[in-house]
C-alpha cells in the first residue's frame, strides 16, 4: 500500500527557523495522514517537496525522534512511533487502558507454569512458601509493538484452572467472568529499573535502558489473589496523576 502523499505547505525564511515550520508540517501529517508503524518519505522526497536542505531535513526528523513523535530503524528508515499510553493512578486492565486510547491491545505468552513462588510473593498471599501458585509471563502489546513485560503470580487455590483459559486475553476478565473475583483494589510501587539484556531484546531497546517497573499486589474484596511485577517502555507508557493539597496544609 502507497503512504500518502506529503501535504502541501511552503518553508521560508522569517522569525521562525526552516527546520522548525517543517517539523511541524510533519508532525501534521503523521497526526493526519499516517498510523503508528507508517514509513515516512525518504530524506531527499521531504527536500525536494519543500525546497530546503538535507541539513534543514534532518533537524526536523531529529526532532520529531527525540519527542517521540518518530522512531529511526538502521537501514530501513524512519516510521511514526507508537502513542505512549498515558495511565491515570486507577484501577484498570493493560488491555481496558490500551482499548481507552484506541490502541489494539495483544499479549505473547513468555512463561505459563505453576511452580514455587519467591517468599514474598507467598507472604502476600498467607500461603506455605512450598505451596505452588500459577505463574504467568507476558509480553503486552500495543498495535503490535512492545510496551511492557508483566511477571504476575497468581493464587493457585482461587483460579485453580487459569492456565487452561485464553490468558493471552484480559486475566482481569478472566478472574471475573470465570471465578467471580472482580479485582476491586491494589497496592502500587513504582521505581525505574535499567534493562536487562533480555528484557531489552523483548522490549527492542537497548541493554541499560530506563525503564519504569511497577509492582503490583492485588485483592478481590479480602482475597488476595496476584502479585505482578511488570517494566514499561518509558516512550510508550506514561503515568499522569492530579495531586491536591490537604486542607489542613493551608495556613494564612
Amino acid at each position: 500500500m502507497s503512504r500518502p502523499a506529503l501535504p502541501p505547505g511552503e518553508v521560508r525564511g522569517g522569525d521562525s527557523p526552516k527546520h522548525t515550520q517543517l517539523r511541524e508540517i510533519l508532525e501534521h501529517y503523521c497526526a493526519t495522514e499516517l498510523a503508528p508503524g507508517d514509513m515516512l518519505p525518504s530524506e531527499r522526497d521531504i527536500e525536494q517537496a519543500y525546497g530546503v536542505s538535507r541539513i534543514t531535513v534532518r533537524r526536523a526528523l531529529g526532532d520529531l525522534v527525540a519527542a517521540g513523535r518518530l522512531r529511526r530503524e538502521r537501514g530501513k528508515g524512519t516510521f511514526v512511533a507508537p502513542s505512549p499510553l498515558v495511565s491515570r493512578p486507577h484501577l484498570a486492565s493493560f488491555s481496558s487502558e490500551m482499548r481507552a486510547q484506541r490502541v489494539a491491545a495483544s499479549s505473547r505468552i513468555l512463561l505459563a507454569e505453576r511452580g514455587t513462588p519467591p517468599p514474598e510473593v507467598a507472604r502476600w498471599f498467607g500461603t506455605p512458601e512450598h505451596q505452588p501458585h500459577i505463574r504467568l509471563r507476558r509480553l503486552r502489546l500495543g498495535n503490535d509493538e512492545p510496551y511492557a513485560i508483566d511477571d504476575a503470580w497468581y493464587h493457585a487455590g482461587l483460579a485453580p484452572d487459569l492456565l487452561e483459559t485464553e490468558v493471552y486475553h484480559s486475566v482481569y476478565t478472566i478472574l471475573e467472568q470465570r471465578y467471580g473475583l472482580r479485582i476491586t483494589d491494589a497496592t502500587q510501587t513504582i521505581t525505574a529499573v535499567s534493562a536487562t539484556p533480555g528484557a531489552a531484546a523483548l522490549l527492542d531497546v537497548p541493554p541499560k535502558t530506563a525503564l519504569l517497573s511497577i509492582e503490583r499486589q492485588s485483592r478481590a474484596g479480602e482475597a488476595r489473589v496476584e502479585y505482578c511485577s511488570s517494566v514499561y517502555r518509558t516512550d510508550r507508557y506514561r503515568m499522569r496523576a492530579r495531586v491536591s493539597r490537604a486542607r489542613d496544609d493551608y495556613s494564612g
